[in-house]
């Protein structure tokens, strides 16, 4: 038995939303233009991202079931954290996990990749 999958805004390389079976699986994240700012600068403007992805999926951040966040600099772990937990519903944490990672470019200190429970 197939079930639809819904691609939104796709194009030839990724889809930034991917719903299937009630949830909703968004592409990386990441702050965009040069000189994107600090990790809590782009921590802040990654997590609207997703706010906005999940919006147009008909979903919110209270519905995410998992989260990877990629750190250029694991050092970025605690200025990254602050800006999440602000951001986080209480009691709505997902399973998530953080790691280390080579980003696209230099300027990128933070990327997430976001699975949500459609709304």
């Amino acid at each position: 038995m197939t079930t639809e999958i819904e691609r939104i805004e796709t194009n030839a390389r990724m889809s930034k939303i991917v719903r299937h079976e009630g949830i909703v699986y968004l592409c990386g994240q990441t702050a965009k233009g040069a000189g994107a700012g600090d990790i809590a600068a782009q921590t802040r403007e990654v997590l609207s991202r997703v706010d906005a992805l999940l919006e147009k999926a008909g979903t919110d951040r209270s519905r995410i079931l998992t989260t990877t966040i990629y750190l250029r600099n694991i050092r970025d772990f605690a200025g990254m954290n602050e800006v999440w937990e602000a951001w986080m519903p209480n009691g709505a944490a997902p399973a998530r996990s953080t790691v280390q990672a080579h980003l696209a470019s230099e300027e990128l200190l933070v990327e997430m990749t976001v699975t949500a429970a459609a709304g």
